[in-house]
């Protein structure tokens, strides 16, 4: 079910975090414990990727790229490992995550080791 247009998606507002925040700054240890929680997946394949993002960048996520991740986590299984393949565009995903932020986290969650 997806959530009202109108409605505060962000790491921000679903972990308790200052929304006037710096989106460069890093996030605290306690979001990114919820954000781990939340990327957990029903697929391996996707969870290999997700922890092995979460090993490199861990340390110096930001908040603009956890809301990012965070707006990714909304996609299915099947629609995000399309995406990490690149099987499919973003924009052929979900239209409206298709903008720079979330491209960019995309691009880090497809980085080899």
């Amino acid at each position: 079910m997806q959530a009202p247009s109108n409605a505060i998606n962000t790491v921000e507002a679903i972990y308790g975090l200052d929304v006037g925040a710096d989106l460069d700054s890093p996030l605290s240890s306690g979001a990114l414990s919820k954000l781990r929680w939340r990327s957990r997946r029903g697929m391996l394949e996707n969870d290999l990727f997700i922890e092995r993002f979460f090993n490199k960048y861990a340390e110096i996520l930001t908040v603009r790229q956890a809301n990012g991740l965070n707006a990714l986590m909304d996609l299915s299984d099947n629609q995000l490992l399309d995406l990490h393949l690149g099987r499919k565009p973003l924009a052929d995903v979900r239209p409206e995550l298709d903008t720079p932020d979330i491209r960019a986290v995309l691009d880090l969650l497809k980085e080899k080791q």
